[in-house]
């Protein structure tokens, strides 16, 4: 999910951690928890400082690890232990308890969106990306925004938010549904499906699909159950030659490729290099295809600029790959 919706989670978290008598009797506990929660429903995403190095090393690993079954346990102690320093007189378990719960919630609803995360590390490196809700989903924010308005004007935050994860869990499977019925209606219109990625948007009503065949790739919009093909693309492994392999020993190439499981490939020559790009065909923006990752390679087989990343344009791509004359 988004930061906004992961940081009105905690404060809801905190309400629903009322209905714990050892929280709502004391008031030192409570506020303890209110910053746990708050602090651990977003601590997995503080990899995102990792953008200030490059975008290569943010794709490789932002929900990665901090997002892995050790990660969620060491969150929560570490988070629930220095809040403890400053007041030691509340219950070490109570707060560890609903701190570390954040940190669970944070990571589970990350893997229903279309980005997904590694949650299930070291076990596997397996993306995990349900697909079915949006990374902002603007019904599940606003119930948490009414949960907590409601809870400042007077309301009991316990049952408050009680009833309204009750709803945001019904929510959740209507959305899953949607999606299974997705599924069919491609099954049906193109049989030889191998893999669907779905992704949601802020409409409710109209999704964007990324189909695989063991021959083609088919890029569609699925609105009010109605398939259409906006984008086809013939399967084409990568060839073997030699600007291949310098390609993928290349940061940028190599996060892409970890990170990305449909994508198609294009290779151009020109005078002085050689170009290879990746295109990533899950985020269909309009008409352009906004991640992707490219590598220029000289004709002596030497790397001159690469780059992978979100981009809205080839002359903003074009300046990321280059400042003035010189290779970035």
């Amino acid at each position: 999910m988004d930061t906004g919706t992961h940081i009105v989670m905690g404060v809801a978290l905190a309400g629903l951690a009322t209905l714990d008598p050892a929280v709502s009797n004391d008031p030192v506990l409570f506020n303890a928890v209110l910053v746990g929660t708050i602090i651990g429903s977003h601590a997995p995403d503080f990899d995102t400082v990792l953008k200030l190095r490059n975008n290569a090393t943010y794709i490789r690993h932002h929900r990665g690890v901090t997002h892995s079954v050790p990660a969620v346990i060491t969150w929560g102690v570490l988070i629930a232990t220095i809040i403890h320093l400053f007041v030691p007189q509340v219950n070490f378990w109570h707060l560890w308890g609903w701190t570390a719960f954040a940190v669970f919630v944070h990571v589970f609803v990350d893997i229903f969106n279309a980005y997904g995360t590694q949650a299930f590390r070291p076990f596997t490196n397996k993306w995990i990306a349900l697909g079915f809700i949006n990374t902002f989903d603007p019904y599940i924010f606003t119930l948490h925004v009414a949960g907590i308005v409601a809870w400042i004007i007077g309301a009991n935050p316990g049952i408050t938010f009680l009833i309204i994860y009750a709803v945001i869990i019904l929510y959740y499977i209507k959305r899953y549904m949607e999606k299974k019925e997705i599924v069919k209606t491609i099954h049906e219109f193109i049989p030889d499906t191998t893999e669907i990625a779905t992704s949601p948007t802020l409409k409710q009503n109209y999704w964007r699909v990324a189909i695989t065949t063991p021959t083609k790739f088919y890029v569609g919009i699925v609105e009010d159950g109605h398939i259409e093909i906006v984008d086809e693309f013939e399967k084409v492994p990568l060839p073997n030659s030699p600007i291949i392999d310098i390609a993928m020993q290349d940061k940028n190439i190599s996060a892409f490729l970890s990170f990305s499981p449909i994508y198609r490939w294009e290779i151009s020559a020109y005078d002085d290099y050689t170009e290879l790009r990746f295109i990533d065909l899950r985020y269909r923006s309009k008409t352009y295809y906004p991640f992707v990752a490219v590598v220029q390679i000289n004709n002596d087989h030497e790397i001159i600029s690469s780059y992978t990343g979100w981009i809205f344009s080839e002359h903003k791509l074009q300046n990321k790959l280059y400042v003035g004359d010189s290779p970035v």
